[in-house]
């Protein structure tokens, strides 16, 4: 981790469209922000977020996956990438690739993830349709730290989002996208400041 009197070189990876990198990326130019956005890296070539990033003035790469025949050799080269970039901590924002337990345990307590449901509740793809066809009155965002089981590390912080009658899935991620955009800057402010993540046994909660 960087040493107190500098900002952590934080990596976001993504794959998509990179709202929530932009959210951090923003919060991020506060003076009192601990953490700077040194590189977003996408696993696709096309994904909007790198052009987001690029406007905001932060340096890109692509690391396509389907130039490697494994998960293995594309997380080994992720992992290269990063030091070479001298990277704090990684940020997933929408990054639709399941990491190897071999990296998670390379960057153990410096990598975070947001989900959008109350974990535990709703893990894996779909969450917001799950959580709709459940009948669920409430639902809303988690980040947590990664682990080697998705969707399962200790949780940093969340925001509950109600459902509403007549909520499609399309409404509904509108209204958690809002949420996660709050919640992902307060999150990575907080463990930063606290420069560790929570234990299993002592999680810390953000709620709005």
């Amino acid at each position: 981790m960087s040493t107190p009197h500098l900002k952590a070189r934080v990596a976001i990876l993504i794959s998509g469209r990179g709202s929530n990198m932009e959210a951090i990326a923003k919060a991020a130019r506060g003076t009192d922000f601990p953490a700077k956005v040194a590189l977003v890296l996408s696993n696709r070539p096309d994904a909007e977020g790198l052009k987001r990033a690029e406007k905001l003035g932060i340096k890109t790469a692509v690391l396509d996956h389907t130039q490697f025949t494994t998960r293995e050799a594309f997380d080994g080269a992720l992992h290269q990438v990063l030091l070479q970039e001298e990277i704090d901590f990684i940020c997933l924002a929408g990054f639709m690739r399941l990491l190897t337990p071999g990296f998670v345990a390379s960057w153990e307590g410096r990598i975070m993830n947001i989900h959008p449901s109350l974990l535990p509740s709703y893990k894996g793809l779909n969450a917001i349709e799950q959580a709709i066809e459940a009948g669920a009155k409430i639902t809303g965002c988690t980040v947590h730290a990664v682990t080697a089981d998705m969707d399962s590390g200790p949780i940093i912080g969340q925001c509950a989002v109600p459902v509403l009658a007549g909520d499609t899935p399309e409404t509904l991620a509108k209204r958690i996208q809002a949420a996660e955009h709050r919640l992902y800057p307060q999150a990575l402010w907080l463990v930063l400041s606290g420069q560790h993540l929570p234990a299993e046994e002592d999680e810390q909660l953000i709620s709005f």
